[in-house]
């Protein structure tokens, strides 16, 4: 890493634990917790100060803690325009608040959504169906993008995976085209072991060009890369680089790694 790529990222990590402090202050004046009854916040400090990039969090991060009425408040007390990743049954209590979803995610439940993907046939019925559903739901409600994965390898070598990927891609992308939704493949590290979410040993997409190259293949502008600089950085580094080599591709950047990340949708 170049001095002025460490700088960066010095100060990237300072604005990160600065904004993890006010929400930390918020939840503990709304007496946030599994279960808790959300109250009037007293004076937390806006940490969005000028908008200029369009912040969003995760509910998963901080479900331990906060409801999902408890989340929306905190976000809107946070100047945040979006939480993202959330159920499609919470869209309308998120636009009642008015917020939006940056970002929504699919329905694979009882797995994570990115343990069975477009790489491995035998569960591309299911995967196109989840994918379908979120991005029915997302157009109903004016949300724009709907996240994706790869999937394990499973055994599958890297090549035959990528080559599953595009013919499962372009089975759905259609879809997506016609309701003015972007799909957005997040390339995840698989390197990290010591947290479920914040390591993915064995996810086939793990490093941003493998994910690039499907997404040229696919050729279609509504499937694009969710850059996660957590991840990327893990696996590939060269981020500010890559941001700029990869930008035309891009339609999602996430900033920090897990839990409570925050999240960007700078367009």
């Amino acid at each position: 890493m170049s001095q002025t790529e460490d700088t960066l990222a010095r100060s990237s990590r300072r604005e990160m634990l600065r904004q993890a402090a006010v929400a930390g202050a918020t939840a503990a004046v709304i007496g946030a917790g599994p279960g808790a009854g959300a109250q009037e916040p007293a004076s937390a400090e806006r940490a969005v100060k000028n908008g200029r990039i369009k912040q969003s969090i995760v509910h998963w991060c901080f479900e331990p803690y906060w409801t999902m009425p408890e989340a929306i408040e905190v976000a809107k007390r946070l100047g945040c325009v979006s939480i993202e990743l959330m159920a499609p049954k919470y869209f309308l209590m998120l636009k009642q608040a008015g917020l939006h979803c940056a970002i929504g995610t699919i329905d694979m439940a009882p797995d994570r959504p990115f343990v069975k993907g477009f790489n491995n046939p035998k569960y591309r019925d299911r995967v196109v169906k989840a994918t379908r559903d979120a991005i029915d739901a997302c157009a109903e409600h004016g949300y724009k993008n709907v996240i994706c994965f790869t999937g394990m390898r499973e055994g599958i070598p890297d090549d035959v995976g990528a080559r599953n990927c595009v013919e499962g891609f372009k089975e759905v992308v259609g879809h997506a085209e016609k309701k003015g939704v972007t799909l957005c493949l997040e390339m995840l590290n698989s390197r990290v072991n010591s947290h479920p979410m914040k390591g993915h040993p064995d996810y086939q997409g793990d490093h941003t060009d493998y994910c690039i190259d499907i997404i040229k293949r696919v050729g279609s502008p509504h499937l694009k890369l969710l850059f996660d600089i957590y991840h990327v950085q893990i696996m590939d580094g060269d981020i500010i680089s890559r941001l700029k080599q990869h930008r035309e591709y891009i339609g999602h950047v996430h900033t920090a790694g897990n839990p409570g990340r925050g999240e960007l949708d700078d367009k």
